[in-house]
């Protein structure tokens, strides 16, 4: 069944899902009901003897739609309080991943399941399975649009490979600077796949230029997060001055099959509290809520609306019953994608080693030769930080 996702619709004003499917996700209380993610306005909710017949903002359990409300809104459901776009809004706070929210109550809905551990075989084919419907679907939505809108964010990794090969006829898109990893390893692959790679070649004044459109977007101006949008901006700007009106992601891949390195060995690495691998993977997946609120307003900033595939909830449900070795083991991450990808892509694609993108593309270590060119040497204390301030404030270049 493809999952119903009808964008904003009427009076409910919602993205991602009809008004019929959320409400039934509100009534009974299923974090994963079949979509991308949803938020927005539900003017009529189910009625029960727990939900009022007033009109409640929702947001999915995964954050995936951004939503915001005026802090000091005494209705949030009020037309003039809540938005997608905390630009329109005077003092946003985003609702939380999860909640239901109305004019009497804010509640969270939904929590992220916690399933017990699959056997390998199962598990592994439950992947397969919703990672070849989430696929399909996607390629089904492409043949059901006019030509040359949609477009994939392509490192050249098993993730973006993943996701291009569902659509083999739509360009590929890698933004970086000279001789970085991301493109080398997007050349490569395309070239691999025969697949038209169109390359984004970043420069200093792109970045001058894309940090204060990124932290009006977004509210962040933390270096962390402008080295990870910087490049998501450029690529999705890049493809939208080509027509492109919708650019596939491969977002939340790492997160929920292990593709970091203190998922590997948890018990001896500080970055994580648990100490098993799906402990330290439930961990990075409870990160997404706030990394896809900065992602989604970041490309939409640039002109494009985010596809992002493999957090469609069917992949989400089977990547959470995972055990451990299907997840993360000393000598590979993420191998329930990897073995869900052979056959789709090429071998050397399928077994590519991945950079972070802010590292990959080189944008973290350009930015921070432009703040030590304008001053701000390391020995400071967070001297990008300092110069981002500097650059927001028309005070550096």
């Amino acid at each position: 069944m493809t999952p119903d996702r009808d964008g904003e619709t009427g009076e409910s004003r919602l993205r991602g899902a009809s008004a019929s499917l959320v409400a039934g996700a509100v009534r009974d209380r299923d974090p994963l009901p079949g979509t991308r993610g949803f938020a927005g306005l539900l003017a009529s909710p189910p009625a029960s003897e727990d939900d009022a017949d007033d009109p409640v903002l929702v947001r999915d359990v995964l954050g995936r739609q951004p939503l915001f409300v005026e802090a000091d809104a005494t209705d949030p459901t009020d037309p003039d309080a809540w938005s997608f776009d905390r630009g329109c809004l005077r003092d946003p706070d985003p609702v939380p991943a999860g909640s239901v929210v109305s004019a009497t109550e804010t509640g969270r809905r939904w929590s992220l399941p916690t399933f017990p551990a699959s056997d390998p075989e199962p598990a592994r084919a439950a992947v397969d399975d919703a990672i070849e419907t989430a696929l399909s679907d996607l390629a089904v939505e492409d043949a059901a649009t006019s030509s040359g809108r949609l477009a994939v964010a392509f490192s050249g990794g098993v993730d973006s490979a993943l996701i291009a090969s569902a659509v083999p006829d739509v360009p590929c898109y890698v933004a970086g600077f000279e001789g970085c990893h991301d493109v080398a390893a997007a050349r490569e692959a395309a070239a691999a796949m025969d697949r038209d790679l169109r390359t984004v070649e970043l420069t200093h004044d792109d970045l001058r230029r894309a940090i204060p459109e990124i932290a009006a977007a977004t509210g962040r101006r933390n270096p962390m997060d402008l080295n990870i949008a910087v490049p998501l901006y450029l690529t999705a700007e890049a493809a939208a001055a080509d027509g492109i009106e919708r650019l596939t992601v491969g977002q939340g891949a790492d997160e929920l099959f292990g593709g970091y390195s203190k998922v590997v060995d948890p018990a001896n690495d500080h970055r994580v509290e648990a100490d098993t691998v799906r402990g330290a993977r439930d961990e990075t997946v409870r990160t997404l809520p706030r990394q896809l609120e900065r992602d989604v307003l970041t490309l939409r900033a640039a002109g494009v609306e985010p596809v992002a595939p493999l957090l469609d909830d069917r992949v989400v449900d089977a990547a959470l019953r995972l055990p451990g070795d299907l997840l993360a083991t000393a000598d590979e991450r993420k191998v329930a994608l990897r073995r869900a990808a052979t056959g789709r892509v090429p071998e050397s694609v399928r077994t590519a080693d991945k950079k972070a993108v802010q590292y990959g593309t080189y944008v973290s270590r350009e930015i921070d030769r432009l703040a030590r060119q304008n001053g701000f040497k390391r020995r400071m204390d967070d001297h990008v930080g300092q110069y981002v301030d500097a650059l927001l404030e028309g005070h550096a270049v």
